[in-house]
């Protein structure tokens, strides 16, 4: 499949009320100018009012007003293109925002006519299980929650919330009025169990929609195909097909709607997984290339002594992460996600235990999901996975996998819709949270119990993106990365001094004491990884990762004194004098060796196989941890005007100011635009001598990558010695140093190489 143009590099903007797009537009010559082939927007549809990521629609006709509406976009799609730029658009087939009822133009009619709605089959609703009424969970704890209800004019108000009273209903008390209506308000904690409409993983205010229907399509995609047809939009990012139906199929009518146009998916593939050889697309968002990445800079002689201090901080025990997914998962899917595993109970009413044995076969998967008949050996595993923990339940399991296997059933379809989300919730937002011997590793889309990869490895990986998947996306960050690239280059260098790390753990937690130890590890990380991050910026972070974690306090029901004990960690960071001078000391420690890391990351992702994405603001530093943080609006200002030094001859040290990775990204982004005949091919160069292991290279036929890895061992080593790297045929310079670089060839001295920066970019003359 090709399409009319293939994006060579992407910037993403988050678009939102207070940074729309006639203000995106303002920045385009500066994307311009940084090298940026096509901009990446954020989704654009109406969404909930005040929302900061745009992703809870509540109007598929429109281009969100705050964010700009439809002047907006044509505004900033004349300005993209007039200076050469693509647009790629971020769109959300699988739900809707339902938080403001009012605002949400399906979900209000429903709520006021029930199944005779004509947008009642929009939505995934078991009518039936509800004795004819749509669940709602918004009623706080108490018998007599409904007797705070009250009538204004024809809607039924609870606090803040306000729902529509349907004709013919309004006579009576509004308790009375409530219970004719076709929904009804039930306590925020029945959700887990007791819902009747199917979410967006457990969040009750984003309501799944049938977008496998030809007219769900039609109506959820209008604005989407006006883009097109104005010309405005070039290319799409779908947000979790694997929530969908049918992905396949969805993609196919996609297809259909935008013509050849570059569409990518927000899919995670685990392991070798590859995405479906029948999905009309062009690759995956890129968080395959983040997990190889990071585990480059990552040293594996630091694996055991990081192993035996989480132990230690687990009071003796040794992490199995199989075993501690699997125990989150099947936790998810008796907890949050017991409404959907309840649903799919149902499907099956005459298998014995059929509950039980779903959720075990659910949360036994290594994998988000199958696209039967696709991935029929992913099930077989599971289900032998499943058996194995569960015995007693193999003749349940064993049925259950037959009717799955069957293929186009309600059960299997409603199952693989859920199996994505026991794994999201089971392992990204709770495993991730409570194994953290070293954090960097517990990111999105990655193996945790993968620990490092070897050069040679790392070379495998991307010859074969060249030739397998070439217009996939890869990146570093996104808007939904527990931390920033930075911050995880950082803490990746404590596996280089894994028993120094061990040691300042255990005087801080003398400290500042925790009594969740592997928590306590996993704040010291960030508290360094983000060093020096604001009081405020860490308080909040604590909070999410102890409550994601779930291990000694949570969402509903918090253990407020953990929580009290765990703040005062936080604020011991600033105002213990003899603590804060100790973290500083280690944190300056790291600070140079972790911007080696990130600026060798950078640019073997930039000149990489794949088409590189650069997440808002993260050419320059970017110290961010999980959203909201890493969602902070950007200035630009500060960046346009290092680039304007820059472009006047000026080498930028590696210092606090970020101008060297500045630097870096400006030139690999400018060569992917300029210069395409460079990047026709891939072949690892592999460099001699006693510190060879601490140098990574490629050649992408005419540009080469060059990297440091390790950078820790290799100053305690001396240096690069006498290691050398052999440049293919040909005089090559180093863009990045300029009039000051000598033309290179043959054997080069990798010290002289690199001196300037821990990376260098080739580019063969003539």
């Amino acid at each position: 499949m090709t399409g009319p143009r293939i994006p060579r590099s992407t910037y993403r903007l988050q678009i939102t009320a207070d940074n729309d797009l006639h203000g995106a537009a303002a920045k385009v010559p500066y994307l311009a100018r940084l090298g940026v082939d096509w901009a990446y927007l954020s989704p654009i549809l109406e969404s909930e009012p005040g929302s900061d990521h745009g992703y809870d629609v509540v109007d598929h006709g429109r281009t969100d007003t705050a964010r700009g509406d439809r002047g907006g976009l044509a505004a900033f799609s004349d300005a993209a293109h007039s200076a050469g730029l693509g647009v790629l658009a971020d769109i959300v087939p699988n739900h809707v925002g339902v938080a403001t009822p009012k605002h949400s133009l399906w979900w209000w009619d429903v709520l006021a006519k029930g199944p005779a709605s004509e947008f009642a089959h929009c939505f995934d609703i078991d009518w039936e299980f509800g004795h004819g009424r749509l669940r709602v969970p918004v009623l706080g704890d108490g018998d007599a929650e409904l007797d705070a209800l009250k009538i204004e004019g024809n809607e039924l108000v609870y606090y803040e919330h306000r729902f529509p009273i349907a004709d013919g209903t309004s006579a009576g008390s509004a308790r009375e009025v409530h219970d004719r209506q076709h929904y009804e308000l039930v306590n925020y904690r029945r959700a887990d169990a007791e819902l009747n409409y199917r979410r967006f993983f457990a969040v009750s205010t984003l309501a799944g929609i049938r977008v496998e229907l030809p007219d769900v399509f039609a109506s959820s995609h209008s604005e989407i195909k006006a883009w097109f047809e104005q010309g405005w939009v070039d290319g799409l990012r779908v947000d979790h097909p694997d929530g969908l139906a049918d992905p396949a199929g969805y993609l196919r009518m996609l297809r259909a709607l935008v013509g050849p146009a570059y569409v990518l998916v927000e899919k995670i593939l685990e392991g070798d997984e590859r995405l479906p050889a029948d999905w009309e697309c062009h690759g995956t968002t890129g968080y395959d290339a983040l997990a190889i990445l990071d585990r480059l800079f990552v040293d594996p002689a630091g694996e055991t002594a990081l192993d035996e201090l989480d132990a230690e901080l687990r009071g003796g025990a040794y992490v199995d992460w199989t075993k501690m997914t699997g125990r989150t998962k099947r936790a998810i899917a008796d907890g949050i996600l017991r409404s959907e595993v309840l649903r799919l109970a149902r499907l099956a009413p005459d298998v014995p235990d059929a509950a039980d044995a779903l959720a075990e076969l659910l949360s036994s998967f290594a994998v988000y999901r199958t696209y039967l008949p696709d991935g029929r050996s992913d099930l077989d595993a599971a289900l032998a996975t499943a058996i194995h923990r569960r015995p007693r339940l193999a003749s349940s399991l064993e049925t259950l996998a037959d009717r799955l296997r069957a293929g186009d059933t309600e059960l299997a379809t409603r199952f693989q819709q859920t199996s994505g989300m026991v794994m999201a919730k089971g392992v990204e937002d709770t495993a991730f949270y409570r194994w953290t011997r070293l954090t960097s590793l517990t990111e999105v889309g990655a193996e945790p119990s993968e620990f490092a990869v070897t050069p040679t490895r790392f070379h495998q990986i991307q010859a074969l993106r060249a030739t397998s998947t070439p217009h996939t996306m890869t990146t570093l960050s996104t808007h939904d990365t527990k931390r920033g690239e930075d911050v995880r280059a950082r803490i990746s260098v404590i596996s280089e001094m894994p028993d120094d790390w061990a040691e300042a753990v255990r005087r801080w937690n003398r400290r500042a004491p925790l009594a969740d130890g592997p928590l306590a590890n996993l704040l010291w990380q960030a508290v360094i990884g983000a060093w020096p991050a604001s009081r405020e910026r860490l308080h909040a972070y604590a909070e999410k990762a102890a409550r994601e974690a779930g291990t000694s306090t949570g969402w509903i029901d918090a253990d407020q004194t953990f929580e009290t004990t765990m703040h005062r960690l936080v604020d011991a960071v600033f105002d213990d004098v003899d603590l804060h001078a100790d973290l500083a000391a280690l944190a300056a420690r790291l600070i140079g060796p972790g911007r080696s890391n990130s600026l060798s990351a950078k640019l073997l992702q930039l000149l990489g196989p794949g088409v590189p994405d650069v997440y808002q603001g993260t050419e320059l530093w970017e110290d961010s941890l999980v959203d909201p943080d890493n969602r902070r609006p950007v200035d630009h200002r500060v960046a346009e005007s290092l680039l304007q030094r820059i472009d006047g001859g000026w080498l930028p040290p590696v210092d606090d100011s970020g101008a060297a990775k500045l630097h870096v990204v400006s030139a690999a982004l400018r060569l992917r635009r300029d210069r395409p005949d460079l990047f026709s091919g891939y072949a690892p160069l592999v460099a001699t001598g006693e510190a060879a292991d601490h140098l990574v290279a490629f050649d992408r036929g005419g540009v080469i990558a060059v990297g440091t890895r390790l950078p820790v061992g290799l100053a305690e080593r001396g240096g690069w010695a006498d290691t050398w790297l052999t440049l293919p045929p040909g005089t090559w310079t180093d863009v990045l140093r300029g009039a000051q670089g000598s033309p290179l060839s043959g054997g080069t001295p990798v010290e002289d190489l690199l001196a300037t920066y821990p990376v260098a970019l080739l580019v063969r003359k003539g």
